[in-house]
């Protein structure tokens, strides 16, 4: 039943990243994008990677996606305002996908000859044991880490505040 899931979510993942690539309009391209980020999470969910998973749907598709998706809308993008690529740049875009694509063909020939990993623990990859791990043996670097964030986010809005001026006449 995993393998079944893995060929779904594997040629969701394909098709949404190629439909994000060819679509011409970026509304469209975004939405794609935010398919293949649920793709992406569904692969960690096969590997067990639960915080992984839950990280890339907040961040990603939650966040970052909103985000461009808002940008794009704000910019109003219209067919006239656009620039048109020349030929030399389209042809150079179709001889690097040829080739990237030439070079993902050799390297899953070349996976054949690999040896196959070990069972893995099932357990291991769990949000309890990364907490486990995160607020005992790593306490120290976290917590430093999140003061620095502090200290960032106070000196972005320090910074984003515009002063009053005064006239001293």
């Amino acid at each position: 039943m995993e393998l079944y899931i893995f060929f779904f979510l594997s040629a969701l993942g394909i098709f949404s990243g190629l439909m994000t690539v060819a679509s011409r309009n970026p509304v469209h391209s975004i939405l794609y994008l935010i398919i293949f980020f649920f793709s992406i999470t569904g692969h960690y969910l096969l590997l067990n990677a639960q915080f992984l998973a839950m990280v890339n749907l907040i961040v990603y598709v939650g966040a970052i996606m909103v985000l461009f998706l808002s940008t794009l809308m704000l910019m109003n993008l219209n067919e006239e305002t656009e620039k048109h690529k020349p030929a030399l740049a389209r042809l150079g875009a179709v001889i690097t996908a040829c080739l990237l694509g030439t070079i993902f063909i050799l390297v899953l020939i070349k996976a054949d000859n690999m040896p196959i990993p070990m069972e893995a623990n099932p357990t291991l990859s769990t949000v309890k044991n990364l907490g486990s791990v995160l607020l005992n043996q790593y306490l120290f670097p976290f917590e430093f880490t999140s003061v620095l964030f502090l200290s960032a986010m106070i000196g972005a809005v320090l910074l984003s505040k515009k002063e009053k001026v005064t006239d001293t006449k």
